[in-house]
């Protein structure tokens, strides 16, 4: 059944998780408390000695204590995984999540690492390492868990029109705090303002393109409050890795433009065909979202940088965009550019191989996970309020009205 290629995937499944997500919830809490108390101690800008570590190194100002730096990138490791939550969503049980967070937060520092540091590749807003990874690594996870049955719980896997006003708010929370996540970890000065009006164009435009393919693709020209949910953020994610560099405000419409197309089309069509023929079931459409999105901003990262001359970032503005020092002196722009490339295939194949094999740990019968017939169902995990029962229709009589006994008839039908 499904993708499984180990004989202990397909057994009997039990949505009890009584015993096993407390044990798992305890177990990793004190490892983290061991782990803590072991390696983790505060480093000299959250210290209380800050005053005597400032006047030992000179320093005349707070403004260099950057300790938000270490809590954003936590944040951002945290948005991988929940990116990846999107793409198994309703169809695995609380435990599987603990799990998938467990290797998911460990594959993404790892390959964090290796592309920021060793390849040096730049990534302010993380078009590579958070969405092209964390959209990977749960279509991956998505791909081994495939439920061949999953149609019959397909009818709890909607909306409806108040939860489509919530998650709007949502979209429109995100859309305004987006320039400031691309821009957080930049250069102060230039470099958080050219990330902060890159992203905000690229957004802007797609918004407008997201807008014209929705209706174009649509009945009677409606908009599908998926598209215009999703979509319109597109543009984002993909201008991230580029975020700081000189990709001038057209660039940043364009980029825009193509990512609202490519998005929407993406959920209208893609979507469908890849889990008809490729047996990938993506709840929230992540890869419309993150994946296509994030890999053309791995690419316009790797365009801008092998592009860049000191003509237009001037000699200092190149060394300080993309971290010409300390060991990097002698990397040219084109030579950066084949590292931002090489960065976004570490991104793809951490996402796609971990993804697989977090995925074939899942697949254990051990953590609860519903059937297919059961999955998108709240009550299986959580207490859920009983509906009130609603109360039969009042008909009311209009005895002047009545005419003949067809009459009575169709007017008692048409209360009914």
């Amino acid at each position: 059944m499904g993708n499984c290629i180990v004989p202990y995937c397909d057994g009997p499944k039990s949505t009890n998780i009584r015993w096993t997500l407390p044990a798992v919830c305890v177990v990793w809490q004190s490892a983290m408390v061991i782990l803590f108390g072991a390696f983790v101690r505060y480093n000299a800008e959250v210290d209380a000695h800050w005053p005597e570590h400032k006047k030992a190194k000179n320093i005349t100002s707070d403004i260099e204590n950057d300790f938000y730096f270490s809590i954003i990138n936590a944040d951002f490791c945290v948005a991988s995984c929940l990116i990846a939550y999107g793409g198994v969503l309703g169809k695995v049980s609380p435990v599987q999540l603990l799990v998938m967070t467990l290797f998911g937060v460990t594959l993404f520092a790892v390959e964090e690492y290796i592309i920021l540091s060793l390849l040096h590749a730049r990534d302010a807003g993380g078009s590579m390492v958070i969405h092209t990874f964390g959209a990977y690594f749960g279509l991956a996870i998505s791909w081994v868990l495939y439920r061949p049955n999953l149609k019959d719980s397909s009818r709890l896997n909607g909306s409806v029109y108040h939860s489509d006003v919530f998650a709007m708010i949502g979209t429109l929370f995100l859309w305004m705090f987006w320039p400031s996540f691309n821009s957080a970890i930049c250069l102060h000065g230039d470099g958080q303002h050219r990330a902060a009006i890159n992203t905000y164009l690229s957004l802007a435009a797609t918004v407008l393109t997201t807008v014209a393919v929705s209706s174009l693709f649509e009945k009677q020209g409606k908009l599908d409050m998926v598209h215009i949910q999703n979509s319109t953020l597109a543009g984002g994610v993909a201008v991230g890795t580029a975020a700081e560099f000189m990709l001038m405000p057209y660039g940043s419409l364009i980029v825009g433009f193509f990512c609202g197309i490519i998005s929407t089309l993406g959920y209208k069509f893609l979507s469908p065909f890849m889990e008809r023929k490729l047996k990938i079931q993506d709840t929230c459409g992540i890869h419309n979202l993150h994946g296509m999105p994030g890999i053309i901003g791995g690419i316009v990262g790797a365009i801008s940088a092998a592009g860049a001359t000191e003509t237009v970032y001037g000699a200092e503005g190149l060394i300080g965009t993309f971290g010409f020092t300390e060991g990097f002196e002698h990397r040219t722009p084109a030579m950066q550019g084949g590292f931002q490339a090489a960065g976004m295939c570490v991104a793809v194949c951490f996402g796609i191989g971990g993804g697989i094999f977090v995925g074939l740990i899942l697949r254990m019968p051990l953590w609860g996970d519903p059937t297919d017939d059961k999955c998108f169902d709240d009550e299986i995990y959580w207490e859920v309020p009983e509906e009130e029962e609603s109360a039969d229709p009042v008909l009311q009589y209009n005895n002047h009205a009545v005419t003949n006994k067809h009459a009575e008839i169709h007017f008692i039908s048409w209360n009914c």
